[in-house]
């Protein structure tokens, strides 16, 4: 199983949702104005919102604060200009690669932000392109339940899919990833609704080329030490890693 699917599980398993809960929503209200400063108000003709916004109900977001994150990025209620995305790259202990998206008004405090929490946790941020080339964008499409394989291929490769992951969702539900070309993501999403399968999540994720192995419950607990003081700064939207840790490593370093 890949790094980010690795790090996906421990974010399920380490869930903190009241303690995290205000930084979700600041997160999620962040990436419904942008998609709708982007692509336009109506979530019918609107991928980015429309999927901006299944995620935000799926974390219990309140849908007067959906519309009014909505209005705001429609300009309605005062402009959003100022966010724009970027995209920041370091790494961790051990020679780990990481990749943050970021939405920001201010360049230079969340940059400085990034380091501290990266020198904080024994790694450093680098240089725009230092670890990019080792990731590639690919839309994923989350589906739950039991999975007939053979099914699932051929509703994925009728979707326009070029891979797929059987996995374990969570502890007590079963599911797969599949994997497409970013700008197959809709047409790959709808395909499976039509099959009927049950979505979980739709999204553009960077997936790592190459992974590096943890194998020292120390290690493990550096880099998940530096991966949420990472994920719980206001500005970041999503970090990636490429580190691949075995369970039991996994379990003590989360300890």
């Amino acid at each position: 199983m890949a790094g980010h699917s690795k790090w996906a599980n421990i974010k399920r398993q380490k869930a903190r949702v009241d303690a995290v809960k205000g930084k979700t929503f600041a997160k999620l209200s962040r990436e419904i104005i942008v998609a709708t400063r982007t692509g336009g108000a109506d979530p019918a003709g609107n991928f980015q919102l429309r999927t901006a916004i299944d995620k935000a109900k799926a974390a219990g977001f309140p849908n007067d604060n959906i519309d009014r994150a909505i209005a705001k990025g429609a300009g309605q209620l005062g402009s959003d200009d100022a966010l724009e995305a970027i995209r920041y790259e370091g790494y961790g202990s051990g020679g780990v690669a990481v990749l943050i998206e970021a939405l920001t008004d201010n360049r230079n405090r969340t940059a400085a932000d990034l380091r501290s929490a990266f020198s904080k946790n024994g790694g450093n941020l680098g240089e725009t392109g230092c670890v990019g080339w080792m990731f590639e964008l690919k839309g994923v499409v989350t589906v739950v339940g039991p999975i007939d394989e053979e099914a699932l291929l051929e509703a994925a490769l009728e979707g326009g899919a070029d891979s797929y992951e059987l996995m374990m969702i969570d502890e007590d539900q079963t599911g797969a990833e599949v994997y497409c070309n970013p700008t197959d993501l809709e047409a790959l999403s709808e395909a499976l609704k039509t099959q009927h399968y049950a979505i979980n999540q739709v999204e553009n994720r960077w997936i790592p080329s190459n992974t590096v192995d943890v194998v020292d419950p120390d290690h493990a607990r550096s880099l998940l030490k530096m991966m949420d003081a990472i994920e719980d700064l206001d500005d970041v939207q999503s970090v990636t890693a490429n580190f691949e840790m075995a369970d039991d490593v996994m379990a003590a370093g989360i300890l």
